[in-house]
């Protein structure tokens, strides 16, 4: 489904990226696992369009993804769930879940998509006429999450979706994000909890210093030497 070839990204003069590929099969969760810093987050945003690459090929479903602004990108059914959520904190819940539907396509079909989040998260369709500023950190998450599927994708990037949470909310929204193939959507998850990003996903790249360095099947990387003295304490 998404396939990157050698992809090179820079932050002003600092490289981010180096040489960076691997591939996304549809219908699997693909875990991108490494410490901060490591680019990951650079490397979701440079695949949404918001970093420009230097070098390198991004091919999503057949289509070269490279120079393409982001809202292109969004209407060709790939999202990003950012970290922390980053909502419009004096919009609605539902406000907030709208504007991920901004798109002509998604829109005709909101009301649809709106019911089908409520669903997965029935609190948001308590919480529909509160303003996202008085969220809590958990409910903040489900509202991003609600408003990425609102665009109707068909590969969601997710940047740390566990980042502050308790971890009951963690479960919790692993469980939904675990669900997301069944219903036609498959994910690419960035998260520094290495053990729980293993343990849900079918595939998993390491991250270090702006380099893949493994990558393989997650179960298989749970028992990698050096994954277990770096990333998992053992």
């Amino acid at each position: 489904m998404l396939s990157i070839k050698n992809l090179n990204a820079y932050y002003g003069k600092f490289q981010a990226l180096w040489d960076v590929g691997f591939e996304v099969p549809e219908g699997e969760i693909v875990a991108l696992v490494g410490a901060n810093g490591a680019g990951k987050t650079t490397l979701l945003n440079t695949l949404s369009g918001l970093v420009d690459r230097t070098s390198g090929q991004v091919e999503f479903l057949g289509r070269r993804l490279e120079g393409r602004p982001p809202q292109t990108i969004v209407a060709q059914g790939l999202c990003q769930v950012p970290q922390e959520g980053r909502l419009f904190p004096d919009m609605t819940v539902r406000e907030n879940l709208e504007m991920g539907a901004y798109l002509t396509a998604a829109w005709h079909r909101k009301q649809e998509t709106l019911q089908e989040v409520y669903a997965l998260f029935p609190l948001l369709k308590e919480r529909s006429r509160q303003l996202a500023r008085t969220l809590s950190g958990g409910e903040k998450q489900m509202v991003a999450i609600g408003r990425g599927l609102m665009s109707r994708p068909r590969l969601c990037m997710f940047d740390e979706p566990s980042y502050g949470l308790a971890p009951i909310l963690v479960a919790e929204i692993f469980r939904i994000i675990k669900s997301l193939p069944a219903q036609g959507i498959t994910v690419l998850l960035v998260e520094q909890n290495v053990k729980q990003a293993l343990e849900l996903a079918d595939r998993a790249c390491v991250v270090e210093n702006g380099r893949l360095t493994l990558e393989g099947r997650a179960g298989d990387l749970l028992s990698d030497d050096h994954v277990r003295q770096a990333y998992l304490g053992l």
